[in-house]
């Protein structure tokens, strides 16, 4: 590796499995101090000992984003860990059953909390610290169902995420614009992905066939819309977030990157 993050203090929420696991691993092994902020305190520890098993520097706190007193707490003893923050990837998020209208009240302000106003509130406590180092880089996590509409007869073949995760992951493509304004002024780049068809636990979890390991529900969708044959897979997705917050992106801000294999349908 060729050390485009030696001595950066990066937070990944969501780290403990699939995207933000990948993404730590690629952190750490480019000289990054690497804090995994996750629910699951198994899996999160897991994560930080097999980074530390290669070398690297991680170190697992407990965090429930969608929880304000957890985020602060937990930004707080990451702050006093390293005494600084660089770089935040706000990856942690998760989906829903459940279609318009149908779709329950809880259901949608659980998906709106996680996704949307998580990454608000973690970017808020992260935000004084990324500006008392003198800047540094965020990466948000969006997703297709942001941008990508769909015909009644795509919603009846296919069907189609629930009307929350569209509505949050618009609201994080806004979120990101707004915060990369903002951040013009003290130096920090403000950058957000929207993944497509990215296999990781959660897009396979409790669909068509777990035993083979591959197959989801919008798995016949995705083959007739992508251009690239998929599936792309969490190291994909941490590539690209990786590039965003070096310095190879240094001119790159406010900006939403798809990474989908090149989806054909978007409106």
């Amino acid at each position: 590796m060729s050390g485009r993050l030696d001595g950066k203090v990066t937070i990944v929420t969501g780290g403990n499995s699939g995207i933000g696991e990948a993404t730590s691993h690629l952190f750490a092994k480019e000289g990054a101090k690497v804090i995994l902020m996750a629910r699951r305190e198994e899996q999160g520890i897991e994560v930080q000992n097999s980074i530390r098993s290669e070398g690297g520097e991680a170190t697992f706190i407990q965090c429930d984003v969608a929880d304000v007193e957890s985020v602060e707490n937990a930004v707080n003893q990451a702050a006093s860990t390293y005494d600084s923050v660089d770089i935040l990837f706000n990856n942690a998020g998760h989906g829903s059953s459940g279609d318009f209208p149908e779709s329950t009240t809880e259901e949608w302000n659980n998906v709106i909390n996680v996704n949307l106003n998580g990454t608000f509130y973690v970017s808020r406590a992260v935000w004084p610290h990324i500006v008392s180092s003198g800047g540094g880089a965020v990466v948000n996590m969006s997703s297709l169902a942001a941008q990508r509409g769909f015909s009644p007869r795509m919603h009846e073949e296919f069907g189609t995420a629930s009307p929350s995760y569209y509505a949050a992951k618009a609201g994080v493509d806004a979120l990101t614009r707004y915060m990369a304004g903002i951040g013009g002024k003290y130096n920090i780049r403000v950058n957000c992905v929207r993944p497509g068809q990215i296999m990781t636990p959660g897009a396979t979890r409790g669909t068509i066939n777990d035993a083979d390991g591959g197959h989801h529900v919008f798995e016949s969708m995705f083959d007739l819309a992508q251009i690239i044959p998929g599936p792309g897979y969490p190291i994909d997705v941490g590539n690209l977030v990786l590039f965003l917050v070096s310095e190879d992106s240094r001119f790159i801000t406010g900006e939403i990157i798809n990474i989908d294999g090149g989806v054909a349908a978007k409106i």
